[in-house]
């Protein structure tokens, strides 16, 4: 078998400077059967109960769609019944994008008892892997993802990537299906445009300057108005897809072909507008989870990152920021939230889930908002290691009406610890084994997560590495060693 080699992307920790580039009462019943395993606890009576027989499995169980029948879908459920996914009244999940976080939201919804059918625009996705049932579909074409919706019939919608008819999403709203955390949020988030008006001119959040441009007249504009040097960024995109740093007039048409043809869903063919911002010097860039369920809305303890082209390299938690930043954080962060709550109460959606919210931290201690990803956040992996429940628990409770207080989103570390994870990038062009796993972790503290994603053509993010420290830069290198000492392989698919 031909092996090639691999190449991990590692980080460098020398100092540098970035750019924006409950409890209840247990009743009577339940005590005796605690005191007394031989009395069993009797469910409350529902309209569906029925005599049961024991179920001795004998065979494996054909798991798809149509092996169950849908339970009927309400946006103003505020508490899901769950437990029998395979069952006649499932609470059924669609989970629209099957990559590493819908993987994860995926596990922790079959944890509490939920149906889930994981789509995607390929086959063998990581959520694919695990789901009760797997689709293969061009989420952005708005009649596959018609025809997807009524032949699953979902309860709950939750998309986990940015490129989607969201036309359908409201269709589907307006039809009773819950969607996560609603879909106008989802429609606002995925268009820059749309979600730095709503910030900036409606909530009144701190930004960098910025002006909006529809075509390359336009940018030169706009670009004038903001000065150099400035970044340019496609309004409908992500994880740095088609943008640049401009630092002079003469790379203006530069950066306006890079915005239309690096962008994600460039094959579309339409003209992409441009967002085009003042380039500032950071001190820091954080991460704000922050959740909205029906108790209200929370934030984690603030994440700091480190990105490499505006992608996600390595995360760490908690980030070592100021008291005064991190109120101002936690109020931007919450702010912001809150805002998109109202959008979706006023389109009588819920709003709720979990919300990535990004920030910057400047030299002289001003936080600004930038972006909000409405789902868990790549940045937010470092939670497995470090909250006593991870984004994708919380997410996939807050979804299914279930309240997230202060106490839900605490770390799990002791004092005087953080957490740190580490971004696996590995090049070249086949599938992707992971070996001297023994090696990598022997060290205390430390995990893995391999996301199985099928193939890589170029570079692609294939696993994290997770760890604990006395401190951040403790566990970022300890992330890191656990990175450097996997043996990674890029076998040709057709070997």
């Amino acid at each position: 078998m031909m092996v090639c080699s691999h190449n991990v992307h590692t980080g460098r920790y020398q100092p540098q400077a970035w750019h924006n580039g409950g409890m209840t009462d247990t009743t009577h019943e339940a005590m005796d059967a605690i005191a007394n395993p031989e009395t069993p606890i009797t469910p409350a009576a529902t309209a569906t109960d029925q005599p049961t027989s024991p179920l001795v499995a004998t065979t494996a169980v054909d798991i798809t769609a149509d092996a169950v029948e849908p339970a009927p879908s309400s946006s103003a459920t505020t508490s899901r019944t769950v437990g029998t996914p395979l069952g006649q009244h499932p609470t059924r999940v669609l989970l629209l994008g099957s990559g590493e976080l819908g993987k994860e939201v995926a596990i922790a919804l079959q944890r509490l008892g939920v149906y889930v059918v994981a789509a995607d625009s390929y086959a063998g996705a990581p959520a694919q892997q695990v789901a009760h049932a797997a689709k293969v579909v061009d989420m952005a074409d708005a009649q596959q993802l018609q025809d997807l919706i009524t032949e699953v019939k979902p309860n709950i919608i939750v998309p986990e990537v940015e490129a989607i008819a969201t036309q359908e999403l409201t269709a589907a709203a307006q039809h009773g299906i819950q969607v996560v955390p609603s879909a106008k949020v989802a429609q606002i988030c995925m268009d820059r445009e749309q979600l730095r008006t709503l910030a900036a001119e409606t909530l009144g959040l701190p930004t960098t300057p910025y002006r909006f441009a529809g075509s390359l007249e336009e940018l030169r504009a706009g670009a004038e108005q903001i000065g150099y040097p400035c970044v340019v960024k496609p309004v409908m995109s992500s994880s740095g897809h088609g943008q640049s740093v401009v630092r002079s007039a003469d790379q203006i048409d530069a950066a306006w072909k890079e915005a239309q043809e690096g962008r994600r869903a460039a094959s579309e063919g339409d003209t992409s507008r441009v967002i085009v911002e003042q380039l500032v010097d950071l001190d820091a860039e954080l991460t704000m989870l922050t959740v909205a369920s029906s108790a209200g809305i929370v934030t984690c303890e603030p994440i700091g990152q480190r990105q490499e082209d505006g992608d996600y390299r390595e995360s760490w938690q908690p980030a070592d920021t100021g008291m005064r930043e991190l109120e101002e954080a936690r109020r931007i962060a919450t702010a912001a939230v809150q805002g998109l709550v109202d959008v979706s109460t006023q389109n009588n959606e819920h709003g709720w889930g979990v919300y990535g919210v990004e920030l910057f931290v400047l030299k002289d201690g001003t936080v600004l908002f930038n972006e909000v990803s409405p789902r868990p956040h790549d940045t937010g992996m470092v939670t497995m290691m470090s909250q006593r429940l991870n984004e994708f628990e919380l997410h996939a409770r807050a979804i299914l009406g279930l309240p997230i207080t202060a106490d839900h989103v605490t770390l799990a570390l002791p004092k005087h610890t953080a957490a740190a994870s580490h971004a696996i990038v590995v090049e070249g062009d086949g599938e992707v084994e992971f070996g001297n796993l023994d090696v990598a972790l022997a060290h205390a503290g430390t995990d893995l997560r391999v996301f199985a994603k099928p193939v890589v053509h170029g570079h692609r993010r294939m696993g994290v590495a997770l760890a604990a420290g006395t401190d951040p830069l403790e566990a970022r290198v300890k992330a890191s060693q656990v990175a450097q000492e996997l043996a990674i392989t890029v076998v040709p698919a057709n070997n």
